[in-house]
């Protein structure tokens, strides 16, 4: 499958088409992500938000400090995040998807803060901080290779 990829909320009156292909693909265990989705785990797919197109009016958003996540003001369902040290990168909900199951995750990050009772006995790498780095963080392999990660 090639883009364009299409999502939306709910009750549809909030529909977006990213007109490339992902950047990203993860899940993601961190606390701040299972209050929003209120879901143990939450899958996002990463665009370059310019290739990105909104239709609908009742898109919302809630910001806390650097992140601003959305959502449908009628429904509530969570539609994507971005992130102001993340020039031109917006992460929608994998479940926001209209083929979610086009769109297989690649790694697990914030697994430090995973649920002891969640399994996910796949092979992904697992990052015990973000997949994805803001500027002025170590990277993944950085982390690794500096020992704060196994």
């Amino acid at each position: 499958m090639t883009a364009p990829h299409s999502g939306g909320c709910r009750c549809g009156a909030v529909r977006f088409e990213a007109s490339a292909e992902p950047h990203h693909i993860s899940y993601c265990h961190c606390g701040d992500c299972r209050r929003a989705s209120g879901a143990p785990v939450s899958a996002f797919v990463g665009f370059l938000a310019d290739q990105v197109a909104f239709n609908g009016k009742s898109l919302k958003s809630y910001r806390n400090g650097p992140v601003e996540r959305t959502f449908c003001g009628i429904c509530g369902s969570p539609i994507a995040y971005t992130d102001k040290r993340l020039d031109n990168q917006i992460y929608f909900m994998l479940g926001a998807m209209d083929m979610p199951a086009y769109f297989r995750p690649t790694v697990h990050a914030h697994v430090r803060e995973q649920l002891p009772f969640l399994h996910m006995p796949d092979a992904l790498p697992r990052e015990l901080k973000t997949s994805v780095p803001r500027p002025g963080e170590q990277t993944p392999e950085e982390q690794r290779s500096d020992g704060t990660q196994s």
